[in-house]
Order: C-alpha cells, then sequence, then structure tokens
C-alpha cells in the first residue's frame, strides 16, 4: 500500500512538472528540477519557467535579448545557459533575482558588444563570456571590475574594437598595467572641455579687439572729417566793431 501510494503521489509530481513545462522545452528532476530548452527556435526567453528550476538551458536558439527580470521569480537558479544565441547587450536588470543564487552563467559564442556597468554588479556566478565581438571601452571595463574574482579570465575577452586603436585584435585587460580607459575618457573629456574654453576665450578676445579697433578707425575718420570742414568767414559787423575797438 505504502508502494502504491508512493508510486502515485510520484506520478502527480511528475504529472505537474510535465503541465509547468514551458512550450518546446523537457523537464526533469535531478537535484532539482531541470528545464533544458536547447535547439528549440525560441526567439525569446519563456515567460513561463517553473520558479523552483535550478538549471535552465537556453543555448542554441536565436534569442536576441534579456529582457529586465526576466529571471526575478527563478529564486532557486543555479546553472542559466545562454549560449550560442544572439543576445547582443546586457542590460542592468537582466539577472535581477538570481545574481545570488546562480553558480554558473555561460554568455558565450553570442553577439554581446556591450553591457550596462552594473550588468554584472553582484554576481557570484562563474561567468562565461568568450567569443563575443566585444567594444572594449570604460563601460565593459566597470563591468568586469564589478564581477566575482572567479568569473572567466578576462584573457578570454578578445576585443574586435576599442576606444584605442592598439587594443583591436587583443586580449582585454590581461595585465595590471593595461590602461585605465576610464580615466582615459576623463583626460579625453577634460582636453576637450579646455580646447573648447580656449576657442570661446579666444573668439571673445578677437571681438575686443576687433570692436576697439573699429571704434578707433571710426573716431579717426570722424576727425578728419572736422578736419576737412572749411572754416567759418567772419561777418562784416564783427569786423567793424574789432577796428572801433581799436
Amino acid at each position: 500500500m505504502c508502494l502504491l501510494l508512493q508510486s502515485f503521489v510520484l506520478m502527480i509530481l511528475c504529472f505537474h512538472s510535465a503541465s509547468m513545462c514551458p512550450k518546446g522545452c523537457l523537464c526533469s528532476h535531478s537535484g532539482g528540477l531541470n528545464v533544458t530548452c536547447s535547439n528549440a527556435n525560441l526567439k525569446e526567453i519563456p515567460r513561463d519557467i517553473p520558479p523552483e528550476t535550478v538549471l535552465l538551458n537556453l543555448d542554441s536558439n536565436q534569442i536576441t535579448t534579456i529582457p529586465n527580470e526576466i529571471f526575478k521569480d527563478l529564486h532557486q537558479l543555479k546553472v542559466l545557459n545562454l549560449s550560442k544565441n544572439g543576445i547582443e547587450f546586457i542590460d542592468e536588470h537582466s539577472f535581477k533575482g538570481v545574481v545570488e543564487t546562480l553558480q554558473t552563467l555561460d554568455l558565450s559564442d553570442n553577439q554581446i558588444s556591450s553591457v550596462h556597468k552594473h550588468a554584472f554588479s553582484g554576481l557570484k556566478a562563474r561567468a562565461r563570456i568568450a567569443n563575443n565581438p566585444w567594444h572594449c571601452d570604460c563601460t565593459l571595463q566597470q563591468a568586469l571590475r564589478s564581477m566575482a574574482s572567479n568569473h572567466e579570465t578576462p584573457s578570454k575577452v578578445i576585443c574586435k574594437t576599442s576606444v584605442l586603436a592598439e587594443h583591436a585584435g587583443r586580449a582585454f585587460l590581461t595585465n595590471a598595467n593595461d590602461a585605465d580607459l576610464c580615466n582615459l575618457l576623463k583626460k579625453t573629456t577634460d582636453y576637450a572641455m579646455l580646447v573648447t574654453m580656449f576657442g570661446w576665450f579666444t573668439m571673445v578676445i578677437s571681438y575686443v579687439v576687433y570692436y576697439v579697433r573699429q571704434n578707433q578707425e571710426d573716431a579717426r575718420r570722424h576727425l578728419e572729417y572736422l578736419k576737412s570742414l572749411p572754416s567759418r568767414p567772419k561777418k562784416p559787423e564783427e569786423a567793424d566793431d574789432i577796428s572801433t575797438v581799436v
């Protein structure tokens, strides 16, 4: 009777898990609920993933975006595989709700070129981010530095493009002496502001000089005009008065 009851409960659990499994995915129990949606021609992440999911495979699909907070209810998720998709950008809240529980995150073989500077903040998982067309700049530098020390080594992050031309095609941040791109950006901004201010200052000085010279030229012309005017002839009565006085 006990065996029959246990079998009945197990059948109910299996049926319940199968009924909750997202369309095109396979669900199984092995140390928790495993949801496998590999090669399922998915164009977006399913929104009906069971909240008790521990392992989620979404690799080898056509997913291009990770909506913010899409995983926020998966509080038991430990393994997330998003490799071999067409993901282009990682936003600040893409992994909200799972940053504390994730142990493995696979984002390799996508089309990711940039991320939000806080995209990986608090993430403790071992992250795989190789084979993406990374644009190496200050934001990426900040994002990588915010990750836990056990993430994939930066030598696997190859810069397809970079704010520094010499970094293109090279591994990003392979040693501690690499340029601080954020400091470089600040210096570039300061230089641009200095050049702009100098330009405005030059324009103001040029205008003042032009204004003074123009006034001097107008004053000179006016003086020459006054000098060129004929003297006023004396009236006859004025001459008689002078003779009488003498």
